[in-house]
């Protein structure tokens, strides 16, 4: 019996100099029956031309081009237009790992799960990757018996709606990749549009009110690109406000599902606004300043949140320092912070 279609969806923004391993990676996958939809968001690059390439070498390519819509509207309209039975979503800078398709199938159908995930690697380098590949096929293996050493079992958990949320999306597993949904779950939702940092934990909330079961495996199966120019590395800009927006957001849908929840969104609210006051610090001193008014909005903000009581011990080590530092003394913790990376990428620098 043929394998039931999955449809892989890559969106991808000014991604020439990674695009092309990417799709070399799904394309490479032991499941066969794969279509792979590129979404060329507002691309000023040669990713054009590289889809253009992509689409003559892989039959199973279809590129959509749009106009910078961002990542979220550029997902939904690959998903409005995909056939498959499951969809997976794949970051244009990011590579699959050998199988992790093949695996995922498997263990959605044989838990009879919504949605399947996986274990996420990172790499910086060629030789990283390389190394990360050659873990998974054991020397001397090859063909049904490669296949088979890819795909040995590892560590699974099930988990209903609640639990997915307590156990997985609120312990940091929130990302949209490295996992595989049937595609009758997501008929009722999609991502949240104008969003740039924190949509695809919201997606996940999102999808809570129809999930029936899901699991998640220790399986090594998405290799994540630590990307120089990723969204989380690059300077601050007012959109890096919305990680905190997104968890604003999600507290909305969560606290009507188990209000006890609200110390640990609390403390998902407070790791957001300390990691964009984080990000404001490292700005040059005339950007701080013109930054004013998102430090204070991110100091309001911090302030609501720490009168929940208890919420401190949901904190990420040393973060309920660092909030009560930056609420009483926001300039001196923004300067310090500001003095302090600057001494360890010296530092780094000079080996």
């Amino acid at each position: 019996m043929r394998e039931e279609l999955i449809s892989v969806i890559v969106p991808a923004h000014n991604g020439q100099a990674y695009l092309k391993n990417c799709i070399d990676s799904i394309a490479a996958q032991s499941y066969d029956n794969l279509e792979i939809l590129v979404v060329n968001d507002g691309s000023t690059d040669q990713t054009a031309a590289v889809c253009e390439e992509l689409k003559k070498r892989y039959k199973n390519v279809q590129v959509f081009t749009l106009g910078d819509v961002g990542v979220s509207a550029a997902r939904n309209y690959a998903m409005e237009r995909s056939q498959g039975a499951y969809i997976t979503f794949v970051d244009a800078d990011d590579r699959l790992c050998p199988g992790v398709l093949n695996y995922l199938y498997e263990r959605i159908n044989a838990t009879k799960s919504d949605l399947a995930g996986c274990r996420f690697v990172v790499w910086s380098t060629e030789d990283d990757w390389k190394r990360i590949t050659a873990d998974m096929r054991p020397e001397g293996t090859t063909g049904k018996e490669a296949k088979k050493a890819v795909c040995a079992p590892v560590e699974a958990a099930c988990f209903d709606s609640y639990h997915y949320l307590t156990d997985c999306i609120l312990q940091d597993n929130c990302r949209c990749w490295s996992k595989l949904y049937r595609k009758d779950l997501l008929t009722k939702v999609r991502f949240r549009e104008g969003l740039t940092v924190g949509e695809d934990m919201l997606f996940l909330v999102d999808l809570l009110p129809f999930l029936g079961r899901a699991v998640e495996t220790d399986y090594p199966g998405y290799g994540y690109y630590q990307n120089p120019a990723g969204v989380m590395r690059r300077p601050f800009t007012p959109a890096y406000m919305d990680q905190i927006k997104c968890w604003e957001l999600a507290e909305k849908e969560i606290l009507p599902m188990d209000v006890g929840l609200k110390r640990q969104t609390a403390a998902k609210i407070t790791t957001a606004i300390m990691l964009t006051v984080g990000k404001i610090a490292l700005c040059s001193g005339k950007e701080r300043r013109e930054a004013g008014v998102y430090l204070a909005r991110c100091r309001a903000l911090l302030g609501e949140q720490m009168r929940v009581k208890e919420s401190g011990g949901y904190l990420p080590p040393g973060y309920s320092l660092k909030a009560k530092w930056f609420y009483c003394l926001p300039g001196m913790y923004v300067w310090c912070y500001h003095i302090l990376q600057a001494v360890k990428n010296r530092r780094r620098n000079n080996g």
